[in-house]
């Protein structure tokens, strides 16, 4: 584990400084410690963050990339465009259980779009301490909005002249801005006597008061960049350090303008002189740090003399300071502890506990404690502890931009579920991650209703977690197996398996029938195991897992990676835990698919197959079922034969699923019996409200009833709790009809329907609709009906050739052959939602227009669904 994240190379994307900007602006118009940038991916529906400033970037590793469609407030945001305020933690808890999961720490967080000319382009965040509640940050998300929108506007320009606004790398991770006098920089440099060329980095210039391009590089240049009476003894200390004999304690050296620093050399080659060591006859590299310690710098001494291991981190996880006693508990001379960051220069914490742990530091002002187990080292030059195999006690102080670090010993005895630390010297990946996914997996699960749902939640949870890049789920009907979800697999290669008996002798088939996961480190270990089995060509392991709901077998899943792998213990078991959680959402989604096929059913079964026609009117209507949820509501439309006239009615059953769909063919058949009968539209609606309070279907619905005329024109309306219709008259002007309307049906018995009488002029269109087609999350049902009325006024528009004003070029009035038809105008307008890929509810639309001998509009004849 490394304190950062993507700094080494040049990222694709936007020009770091601007993002890298906008961050730090960020962080200072707010009270914030922590921030970034998400940005869209090249990858469909991905953010990925591309600033982080203020965290290590790889304590921050589970948040690196977030699916649009996945419940997190940075997702909702930039789908919805509306800023989310999670005051404290109770808040976040609250609207975002995934989330809190992962961070149960005590602080506050803001999220807003960056969003300019109608374009997204990603989101800003700033995580802060707790506050009461939202109105204590709202001047904070004021500020926030305009460092997005500057941001927003930079990025619109960057496109605009053909730069990259995606970003598709690791996170650059920056330091946030200083809260106080910025104690603690470090710098780092090195000097090869060979060649006499001094080496200097941004941050040692700068705690030198060099200029960024002022350095000549030379041993004279750097003993002119300090203090004149530390100047002539600069040279000969790093001679003598580049002769093997470096000064045994951090030398205190004053910049020309009296800044104090503290200056630690050594041997850049790693060789250490021994006592009684002549000096060396050949210079070698010597590298050093030079450390701004702030104002406690005079008690180093003192520090030194402690019992206690003491050393300081910063926000990006670097070691800013160490007392002796920290470097001979950890193990690792002083001199190369300072300057680095903690996992690069101590391994064996990269560790769960310690990573959740300096989590919580850095985003909470709690102090923590932890015990952490040392490890027996392999390296014979380590500095000799006499405490290996034992524990230490480590607590971690927060500070605004320091964590102060104590270490001692302690004799503990680790319990069952103590983890051992990783005894090598490369971080292991995403060790943070793969804690934290198995958590976000089981609530997600929770979450999704579809077995199509469940499978897209294993696929972006569990198959990042444990680094795996194929899946397969097979479902049991029958005491067959079928393909219910697949991914990464080659194209064609699963067709063979579909449908296999539990006879078969197969790992998928067999990890069910036996109720046992099986583990397989490479593909010859699989082959070896299942002779003639068909494979691949990846290389890669395979774990298969038995998918068993209260001992009841529901199917098998298969997990591929790219590459051979051991698995650990550990990791076999959470499989097997999650494999039960998952075969539980399955067996739940299962029952929910057939209670959905059945809604479904029902649903089709009471819609109108062909609506009523009249010579002199044209009827179109629509129906999208919702792509989200229990996919089947309550919506429907109708047009009922009233007397000499039309009877236009759209209706809307609170809920959904078999229910719904029940009550709402209980009242499409009551509002037609009355419309048949011609009766007036007020006692239509209450004759309607009595017939569903009577029923008690613990439902209300809402209805809109207009009785045409088609000779005249003349209609008459009624709506109970109903969104008001939208007419398009024929020269273009379309307008929301206002209705005096009633309560919703089903509630009161003694509810009263007022009329509301309007005119439909040839050519002029009424539009019916439910609120799906105009409410959009986090979005005013307004703003959704005022888009609605200029689709309509677009899709309703004379056939191209016609003037503005709606005549042909020789004046005459239009035929309305060439234009659109109804149909065509209800496609148009529900062509987004169609194209809608998470529709929370279903819609239903009916459109209607009047014809005359001379006028038509399109085409003639009723349209359904």
């Amino acid at each position: 584990m490394t304190g950062s994240a993507g700094n080494e190379r040049k990222p694709s994307g936007p020009p770091p400084a601007l993002l890298t900007g906008a961050v730090t602006d960020a962080l200072r118009a707010t009270d914030g410690r922590t921030g970034g940038v998400y940005l869209c991916s090249t990858t469909s529906r991905l953010l990925r963050l591309a600033v982080l400033a203020g965290l290590p970037g790889q304590l921050f590793r589970p948040w690196w990339r977030v699916h649009m469609d996945r419940p997190f407030p940075v997702a909702d945001v930039y789908r919805t465009g509306v800023p989310v305020v999670l005051a404290n933690a109770t808040e976040m808890m609250r609207r975002y259980a995934q989330l809190a999961a992962g961070l149960p720490f005590q602080f506050g967080s803001l999220y807003v779009p960056v969003v300019a000319d109608g374009r997204s382009f990603g989101v800003l965040a700033v995580l802060r301490p707790s506050a009461a509640d939202a109105a204590e940050v709202q001047a904070e998300r004021e500020r926030l909005t305009a460092v997005a929108d500057a941001l927003a506007a930079d990025l619109l320009r960057l496109g605009a002249d053909g730069g990259d606004v995606t970003w598709d790398e690791e996170p650059l991770c920056v330091r946030p801005p200083a809260a106080g006098s910025a104690p603690g920089r470090v710098g780092r440099f090195a000097w090869d006597p060979t060649t006499d060329v001094v080496t200097l980095d941004e941050q040692a210039r700068t705690l030198l008061g060099l200029p960024p391009d002022a350095f000549p590089g030379t041993l004279d240049a750097l003993a002119r960049s300090v203090d004149p009476t530390d100047a002539h003894r600069l040279p000969g200390l790093l001679h003598r350090t580049a002769r093997g004999r470096p000064p045994p304690l951090p030398l205190q050296v004053r910049t020309t303008e009296g800044g104090l620093r503290l200056l630690e050399l050594w041997d850049a080659t790693g060789v250490a002189a021994l006592p009684g060591d002549a000096p060396s006859t050949v210079p070698r590299p010597i590298a050093g740090v030079l450390l701004d310690p702030g104002p406690g710098a005079l008690a180093d001494g003192a520090a030194d003399l402690l019992p206690e291991g003491v050393f300081c981190l910063d926000r990006l996880g670097l070691v800013v300071y160490a007392n002796a006693r920290a470097g001979h508990l950890l193990g690792v001379p002083r001199d190369r502890l300072v300057g680095r960051s903690l996992w690069e220069a101590v391994p064996w914490l990269n560790q769960p506990t310690c990573e959740e742990h300096l989590r919580g530091a850095l985003l909470s002002p709690e102090p923590a404690h932890f015990h952490v187990r040392l490890p027996v080292p392999t390296d014979p030059s380590a500095v000799p502890r006499p405490y290996e195999g034992d524990w230490l006690r480590v607590s971690l102080y927060p500070g605004a931009d320091l964590v102060t670090c104590k270490a001692v010993p302690a004799n503990r005895v680790p319990d069952e579920s103590a983890h051992e630390p990783v005894e090598t010297d490369t971080p292991a990946p995403g060790t943070g991650a793969s804690l934290y996914r198995p958590i976000v997996l089981a609530i997600a699960l929770t979450e999704a209703v579809t077995a199509r749902q469940v499978s897209a939640v294993v696929m972006q949870e569990l198959l990042p977690a444990f680094g795996g890049r194929r899946l397969a789920i097979y479902l049991l009907q029958e005491r067959h197996l079928y393909l219910a979800w697949e991914s990464g697999f080659p194209e064609g290669f699963l067709a063979p398996f579909e449908g296999v008996g539990l006879d078969t002798r197969l790992p998928g088939v067999e990890t069910l029938t036996t109720g046992r996961p099986l583990f397989f480190d490479s593909m010859q270990q699989l082959a070896a195991a299942y002779p003639g089995i068909d494979l691949d060509a990846s290389e890669g392991a395979r774990a298969f897992l038995p998918l068993i709901a209260s001992g009841r077998p529901v199917g098998s899943c298969i997990l591929g990676f790219d590459r051979s792998r051991s698995f650990s213990s550990e990791e076999r078991t959470v499989l097997t835990a999650l494999a039960g959680l998952i075969a539980h959402a399955m067996e739940k989604a299962q029952r929910y698919d057939t209670e959905a096929a059945l809604a479904r059913g029902l649903q089709q079964a009471l819609l109108p197959r062909r609506l009523s026609q009249h010579p002199r009117v044209e009827t179109a209507g629509r129906y999208l079922p919702g792509t989200e949820g229990m996919d089947v509501g309550g919506d429907w439309y109708d047009v009922v034969e009233a007397g000499d006239g039309l009877a236009l009615v759209i209706g809307d059953v609170q809920g959904h699923g078999v229910q719904a769909a029940a009550t709402m063919g209980q009242l499409r058949s009551a509002v037609r019996a009355f419309a048949l009968g011609d009766r007036p539209p007020e006692e239509v609606m209450g004759g309607t409200n009595h017939l569903l309070i009577d029923l008690d279907p613990g439902q209300f619905a809402s209805c809109c009833y207009v009785r045409l005329d088609p000779a005249t024109g003349r209609a008459r309306a009624v709506r109970a709790g109903h969104l008001p219709p939208l007419l398009r008259h024929p020269d273009g002007r379309t307008e929301v009809v206002e209705l005096a309307g009633g309560v919703v049906l089903g509630v009161d018995p003694r509810a009263h329907y007022p009329v509301t009488e309007l005119r439909l002029d040839p050519g002029a269109i009424l539009a019916l609709y439910t609120d799906g087609l105009v409410e959009r999350p986090g979005h005013d049902i307004d703003d959704g009906i005022t888009d609605l009325r200029r689709a309509l006024a677009g899709a309703g528009r004379p056939p191209a050739g016609t003037e503005p004003d709606g005549t042909e070029p020789d004046g005459t009035e239009p035929d309305g052959t060439g234009g659109p038809s109804l149909a065509e105008v209800a496609d148009r307008l529900t062509a987004t939602a169609r194209q809608a890929a998470d529709r929370a509810d279903d819609i239903a639309l009916l459109l209607a227009t009047r014809r005359t001998a001379e006028v038509t509009y399109g085409r003639r004849g009723g349209h359904g669904p």
